[in-house]
Formats: C-alpha cells, sequence, structure tokens
C-alpha cells in the first residue's frame, strides 16, 4: 500500500480521531498531513501499521526503543511485574535497583529521583536548581528541545527574523508564554564559547542553572565540542550556578552516557526514554548537594516532589531489564552500525549529487540536505528549499518500508541485523534520489 491512499484503514481512523481529538492528535510529534500512519503492533526493529504494512522502525518512539519492540526479555520482566501489582502508595525495591544502576553508570551521580517522562525530569531539575541557589533565571541554548516546561522550550524554534543581530533573544515558543518567562530566560548560543561565556557572567548574579544537551536533535544533532562543554563547567562554578545536563537522548551514547564520553561532568542530570524499557519514565540525578532539596528526613523539603506514577515497579523493572541488555557490547554494536549508517548516507548523496549530509554520533543519525558545516541551531536552520527536500525523501522512505522522523531523525535499535542497515541505505538512496529528480 502506497502512502497516502484514503482508503487505508490510517485514514479512516484519522476521520474518527477528529471527533473526539483535537485536530484528530495527541501528540504534535507524530501528526503528519494528509493523516498519520497508525501502529497496530511491534516485533524488533519492525513496526507494523493497521493495514498490515511493515516498516524497519527507525524512529524507535524518538529513541526511547532502544532494544524496538515486544523484546521478550522487557515483556517478561513487565508481566512478572504486572501480575504482582502495577503500582502502589508505597515504594518498591524496584527503584531502589534502578537507581543504583544509574549511579553506577554516571560517575557525577549520586542521587536519583524518578518521575513520569524527560519534560518532568527537566522541569524538576530547573526547580532543584532554583530551590539550591534561591536564584530566578535558567540558561539554554538556542534550538534545543528539552521538553513542554514554559522555560525550557524557549527559543526552541525561532525563525531567522527572530535571531537579533548577535546575542540570541528569548523567544516564546507557544501562544500564551508569560513575558516573566522570557525574562527568565537566559539563550546562549550552542558550540560558542566565547559568546556564551560572556552572556553567562553577565547575568551570572541571577543565574541557577546552565541547561544544555551534549548533543542537541531540534538543534542539528551535532555534538558540542568538548571545550565548550568544559567552558560552561568552569563558568558555572565562577557565577554558582546549577550545570545541568539534559541526557534524555543523549545517555545511549555510551556505557556511561555522553558526559562519560565527552569526560565533563554536570551538576545534575535529566534522564529518561531509554531507562524505561518502553515505559513512562524519567529521573532526576546528581551529587548529593544538589539532590537534598527533595530530602523530605527533616520535614518539608525545600522542593517537594510527588507524582502518582513516580517509580511505578513495571517501569522500574522494565527499565532495569532494558539498561542490564544494554551492555558495553551492545552498545559498540549500535555505534558500529551507526558509523555505517552515516557513512552510507553521505556515499547515496554524493553518488545522486545532492548537496546533503549525515550527521550524528553512536546509534543516531540526521539528515541534513545541505553542505554546510553544522554546529548550531543556525547552521542546521533548514529554509523552504530544504524542508520541501526532506518532506520528499522522507516520502520516499514511508514507501520503501522505512519509518523515519519527519525532520530527518533516524535511531537504532538492538535488534537491528547487518542487512536491515543494508535495507534502510538502500531505502534512503532511492528516497535520495527522488529528490534528485524533483
Amino acid at each position: 500500500m502506497t502512502y497516502p491512499d484514503p482508503s487505508s484503514s490510517s485514514s479512516a481512523l484519522y476521520a474518527r480521531a477528529l471527533k473526539s481529538l483535537p485536530g484528530g492528535n495527541t501528540r504534535t510529534t507524530v501528526f503528519m498531513k494528509p493523516y498519520p500512519i497508525y501502529a497496530a503492533r511491534g516485533e524488533g526493529c519492525r513496526a507494523f501499521d493497521v493495514d498490515g504494512v511493515a516498516r524497519i522502525d527507525c524512529i524507535n518512539n524518538f529513541t526511547a526503543m532502544i532494544h524496538g519492540h515486544a523484546h521478550p526479555a522487557l515483556v517478561e520482566a513487565a508481566t512478572r511485574q504486572i501480575a504482582l501489582g502495577s503500582a502502589f502508595g508505597m515504594p518498591t525495591e524496584s527503584e531502589i535497583e534502578l537507581a543504583e544502576l544509574i549511579a553506577a553508570r554516571l560517575s557525577s551521580v549520586e542521587h536519583v529521583r524518578f518521575c513520569n517522562s524527560g519534560t518532568e525530569a527537566v522541569m524538576m531539575a530547573l526547580k532543584a536548581a532554583r530551590a539550591h541557589t534561591g536564584r530566578p533565571k535558567i540558561a539554554k541554548c538556542e534550538g534545543a528541545y528539552h521538553g513542554s516546561y514554559d522555560y525550557a522550550e524557549v527559543s526552541l524554534d525561532p525563525s531567522p527574523a527572530a535571531w537579533g543581530s548577535n546575542a540570541p533573544v528569548s523567544v516564546a515558543y507557544a501562544k500564551g508564554t508569560p513575558a516573566s518567562v522570557l525574562a527568565d530566560t537566559l539563550t546562549i548560543p550552542f558550540n560558542d564559547i566565547d559568546a556564551a561565556v560572556s552572556l553567562i557572567r553577565a547575568h551570572g548574579t541571577e543565574l541557577a542553572c546552565i541547561l544544555v544537551d551534549p548533543m542537541p536533535n531540534r538543534a542539528g544533532l551535532v555534538p558540542a565540542d568538548k571545550t565548550y562543554l568544559q567552558a560552561l563547567r568552569e563558568v558555572s562554578r565562577e557565577v554558582g550556578a546549577v550545570l545541568i545536563f539534559d541526557e534524555v537522548i543523549s545517555f545511549r551514547l555510551g556505557f556511561h552516557g555522553a558526559q562519560g564520553r565527552w569526560g565533563v561532568y554536570p551538576d545534575l542530570t535529566t534522564l529518561g526514554k531509554i531507562i524505561g524499557g518502553g515505559f513512562p519514565v524519567g529521573a532526576i540525578a546528581g551529587g548529593a548537594e544538589f539532590m537534598e532539596v527533595f530530602d523530605p528526613t527533616a520535614g518539608k523539603p525545600s522542593l517537594p516532589h510527588g507524582g502518582t506514577f513516580s517509580a511505578n515497579p513495571v517501569t522500574m523493572r522494565t527499565g532495569l531489564a532494558a539498561m542490564e541488555l544494554l551492555d558495553e557490547a551492545a552498545l559498540l554494536r549500535l555505534e558500529f552500525m551507526g558509523d555505517r549508517l552515516r557513512t552510507g548516507v553521505n556515499e547515496a548523496f554524493s553518488r545522486h549529487g545532492v548537496p546533503g549530509r549525515a550527521v550524528g554520533v553512536g546509534s543516531l543519525a540526521k539528515i541534513h540536505f545541505n553542505e554546510r558545516e553544522v554546529r548550531d541551531y543556525r547552521t542546521a536552520f533548514a529554509g523552504p528549499e530544504e524542508t520541501a527536500k526532506l518532506a520528499r525523501f522522507n516520502l520516499g522512505l514511508l514507501n520503501r518500508g522505512v519509518l523515519a522522523a519527519g525532520y530527518g531523525l533516524l535511531a537504532l535499535s538492538t535488534p537491528m541485523a547487518d542487512t536491515d542497515i543494508e535495507t534502510v541505505l538502500a531505502a534512503i538512496g532511492e528516497s535520495i534520489a527522488d529528490v534528485a529528480a524533483m
């Protein structure tokens, strides 16, 4: 079946969804025109839609499903716990065990607190930094996505008209964002040491924290320069601000996360996605002195934090099984496949004479339809022509049996075989040829 097809079951489901969901949609990230493709089931590295079409899944729920779909060990862990109870108004041993694993892998972490999403993890980390420092402002990088908390989504997708002549301007992402949020959010450039440090020093006495993703997906999926992260580490100490690494995605870049790979260590780390084994999860983790704001042992903590489903044992047990499967050998194999994917994509661009490149590290790749050096949000920004090429490319992938994010992200999973990578590369090459023929 070729997409789009008005007679498809997905098209019918979307027409039905329009009657009960705004725009027929619950997640903006999965919406597509003229209708989204509805999933029926998944098995290994393949997702099957409601029309029975199988595709190699290179979205993997936006990097969360690092072991693909319905992995037997994860199904067993979840099923075993559900039989014992899915949630309690009491703590369980499972949260201790997953916290111990995370602390063992991240040397910057002594204590962990669980929540239900990456968005919530970032929100609580920012609130923890304010509680720890008594200061109001946060600093974040232009174009970096950190979830949907008001402060974290400032300057997520500013257009060139809103960039300003030099230093980034804090721009609202969602309509209705209070002016006070913009005033308390300092937007800094990514991978520009001099400009970022200068801005941080200028606002240092008001800054509670500096929030940075070591390889921000929405800002181009280019890795931070190690010297840039080191500079943020040094200036954060200089001005007394908490340094927060958002590793919701980048934790999959190595056994010790991005911070271990770069050798730069934050005060707080936010986690999510892969640590839940396919279930909703988030975590705030860090040194004891920064995490003590959550401590209720002496009475009301500086930062109270609940959550009906925080640290629920199904997520904890399945997440623990997923992380145990994700050992150093598994990560090394994922990186090997990622290197093969990125190399093959770049060869296809060259072969078809289409300007473009694949960037990324480890098991992540992102397609850019340009040949300029991508270093930050502004150099990654796609104008109308590049956006049209990416849309044609993505349509080609869909109809050749490959799922990728609409903005060019591909995330690999452990069930993938070398033959799957070659199948994906064949589809990519043919889809680039489609773009060449535009």
